[in-house]
């Protein structure tokens, strides 16, 4: 069950501003159907250059629906130089937070936005698509607007990087290129993060995570996918690791041997000798495309 904020319901039962402006000044379409989510936003402004009105269609989760109400109400009034300065972290702290794997709700929203205006001012001539090379050909990410959610959102694993845009929630195929990329921007600070003097030795929270996903990354993942399998880091719930088997660990009738013999050991070894590792099965048996 996923942690809905108060505004976010609201938002999602009595969504603001939906259907779509006759004539509009400006429109953006993002997303697909194919992909799961797909959001059309279109405006109209008034005699002094403003969001007088502007309108929404999306198709996908309650999360999808309330970022995009909540995006038309956001920029209203606003002119089209003070709506581009709105984030997908402007939006999700609007609605009070979102659940970390619906993000990508929120940066479909902000991509909308830049879509219609791009749309405004180049008269509709130009088609709005993201620059830069396809990295996650499942769901048709670019290097760029990888790049951008990591940078925007401080983001330093995977996971993360799959929740605020979806690359990497397929096939899985590219997210040894998504580690790399993550190593580009945010390797100096990882690195500075895990070498910063503690304590009487021990390490925060935020330490502990990392080196716990730097670990699955160099010394856990290769192994797993030498034989077609992977894993995700799920949740860390004090010394308990609880991930998920991907591919074909999933249905491995030695994926309890792996877990501590791979998983648990090189944890221990790396990171901190009191962890252990804990299988989120229900995970494990769904599709991780990230999706309700």
């Amino acid at each position: 069950m996923w942690d809905y904020t108060d505004k976010l319901k609201d938002h999602f039962f009595n969504p603001r501003n939906v259907g779509e402006i006759e004539n509009p000044d400006g429109m953006g379409e993002v997303g697909s159907l194919a992909c799961g989510d797909a959001l059309k936003l279109t405006f109209k402004l008034d005699e002094n250059g403003r969001i007088k009105d502007a309108r929404f269609k999306t198709f996908g989760c309650a999360s999808a629906i309330a970022t995009s109400s909540v995006l038309t109400e956001m920029i209203k009034g606003k002119t089209l130089d003070e709506a581009a300065k709105v984030t997908n972290r402007d939006i999700a702290d609007y609605l009070g937070g979102l659940p970390e794997q619906k993000m990508h709700c929120s940066v479909m929203g902000r991509e909308a936005l830049e879509a219609a205006i791009e749309n405004y001012r180049t008269g509709g001539k130009k088609k709005h698509e993201l620059e830069g090379r396809i990295v996650c050909t499942c769901f048709g990410v670019t290097e760029r607007e990888i790049e951008r959610v990591i940078r925007e959102n401080n983001l330093i694993t995977v996971e993360q990087v799959t929740n605020y845009c979806k690359a990497g929630g397929g096939c899985g195929g590219c997210q040894g290129e998504i580690e790399k990329i993550i190593e580009k921007i945010q390797g100096d600070k990882v690195k500075a993060i895990l070498a910063a003097p503690q304590g009487a030795g021990k390490l925060t929270n935020i330490q502990k995570i990392q080196l716990i996903q730097q670990t699955i990354n160099e010394q856990i993942r290769p192994a797993l996918r030498a034989h077609g399998g992977n894993i995700e880091l799920i949740d860390v719930v004090g010394n308990k690791v609880i991930v998920a088997f991907r591919g074909m660990c999933a249905q491995c009738m030695l994926a309890e041997f792996t877990m501590k013999d791979l998983v648990e050991s090189k944890l221990r070894e790396f990171v901190d000798e009191e962890l252990f590792v804990e299988e989120d099965k229900d995970s494990a048996q769904q599709p991780h495309n990230h999706r309700e």
